[in-house]
């Protein structure tokens, strides 16, 4: 957990896993005062979270955040509604693009707080094939194998 008012809150490994990220995004997003109480308590998963331009402005789908357990049933939140993220028109118009002629998606990458307000990191994603995956992994166990060896090496 971090310290109020600046940190990480959630990471979306599973974005960078299936992604080829080109650029990304901060943006504000809207939530009413439950859902800052369970994001500070941590009760958030962003795994399968994106972001969805529709009629000038974008929503957040798909990120679930725990309803606050000591809140009365009429002013809680659903956990799975979609939300609002603020971004400038010409980002939106940029996203709009993206999805429209490239076929990207926009995966949330992260979730932090920046001078106590949330914010979330959008990227705009093109799909990674099966062998792109195999790929990433193979080079990741070469790069863990190499610092080994020169950890090996030092240590003599």
């Amino acid at each position: 957990m971090s310290v109020r008012g600046s940190g990480e809150i959630s990471t979306n490994r599973k974005a960078g896993r299936d992604f080829h990220i080109s650029d990304k995004f901060e943006a504000g997003i809207e939530l009413k005062g439950t859902e800052v109480k369970s994001i500070r308590a941590g009760k958030i998963n962003v795994s399968d979270a994106f972001a969805r331009v529709e009629k000038g402005q974008v929503f957040l789908y798909g990120c679930n955040i725990q309803p606050w357990e000591t809140a009365a049933e009429w002013f809680n939140h659903t956990a799975q509604r979609p939300r609002r993220l603020l971004l400038h028109k010409q980002e939106i118009f940029k996203l709009e693009q993206a999805m429209a002629l490239q076929g990207c998606t926009l995966p949330l990458l992260r979730m932090y707080w920046k001078d106590r307000r949330v914010k979330v990191e959008i990227g705009i994603g093109k799909g990674k094939t099966h062998s792109d995956q195999r790929h990433d992994l193979k080079k990741k166990v070469e790069l863990r194998e190499a610092q080994r060896e020169i950890q090996r090496f030092n240590r003599k």
